[in-house]
């Protein structure tokens, strides 16, 4: 293998709420090397920066390629992600004879041999490379789209469900770069959740109310629940006393009632679900 013309291959963009997928492809020219090189999110956004040009001016060739937001919600952010490798290593201008890809699993119907490496943006030059050179694009991405989609902060956090963007959601619901097939954005779209009253509730009991049914849909979907059914109820029932706790004031405002009633109702049939699992024999 270490004689074959190598891309290094990886996506960025996986896990945020809003904003295309990015994959890069890069082959690197041993005569001149690229000193620095590591897993883009170790580095400092002006260190990828400043390594990202010089990948560009040194490489034997790269290529960055995305996925859309329409995309992702037709196929899946993991197809969409292994569209968006398959169009990089495509669009090389150089053909590889490998592409060494970051994960566990290779995208379908390359021209060429490939091979999947776990944490392989940390553990080869090649991936590392276009670890940097995806990150840096779909970073820059989501700076332009910030000024065509005002008041989320999408060049703060790059579309990722931080505490700034899930309260923004909850102010103003999603724009035309959401995902509407990740959770968070689709309860607005799921049977008009959000439609009833939602609107009209005031600022801050709006955003607290959107992020309690979150949390709900969250832990009813099983997060951070593990191990045998009773363990699991007994951890269900913890988190469930936190959140009754954490949002008293949503609970207990009838201006929220529609989406109080929500709430109960999915930790109801969660519950019923776990306590049914118990009962098995």
């Amino acid at each position: 293998m270490g004689e074959a013309l190598v891309c290094g291959v990886d996506e960025a963009g996986r896990g945020p709420l809003a904003g295309p997928v990015y994959a890069a492809a890069v082959i690197l020219d041993k005569s001149r090397r690229v000193n620095g090189l590591a897993d883009s999110k170790v580095l400092t956004a002006e260190k990828r920066e400043v390594l990202a040009e010089r990948i560009k001016a040194r490489a034997v060739a790269w290529s960055v390629a995305s996925a859309s937001v329409e995309e992702i919600d037709r196929i899946n952010i993991f197809h969409a992600s292994m569209l968006a490798m398959r169009r990089a290593i495509e669009a090389l201008s150089v053909k590889p004879q490998e592409a060494w890809i970051d994960g566990n699993q290779c995208p379908k119907g390359l021209s060429c041999f490939a091979k999947a490496f776990v944490d392989g943006d940390a553990k080869h030059r090649p991936i590392s490379a276009a670890s940097i050179l995806a990150k840096t694009a779909r970073d820059a991405e989501m700076k332009q789209l910030d000024s065509r989609h005002p008041g989320y902060g999408f060049e703060r956090h790059k579309g990722y469900a931080t505490d700034e963007h899930l309260d923004a959601l909850g102010r103003l619901g999603p724009c035309a770069i959401h995902r509407r097939s990740f959770y968070a954005i689709g309860v607005f779209f799921h049977q008009d959740l959000f439609s009833q009253g939602w609107s009209s509730l005031a600022e801050p009991l709006r955003v607290r109310s959107y992020r309690l049914y979150c949390e709900t849909v969250k832990l009813s979907a099983g997060a951070g629940l593990a191990g045998p059914a009773r363990s699991r109820l007994a951890k269900f029932d913890e988190y469930e006393r936190c959140l009754r706790r954490d949002y008293a004031d949503v609970l207990a405002s009838s201006e929220a009632s529609f989406h109080v009633a929500l709430v109960d109702d999915l930790l109801r049939k969660a519950r019923t679900e776990l306590r049914a699992q118990i009962s098995k024999p």
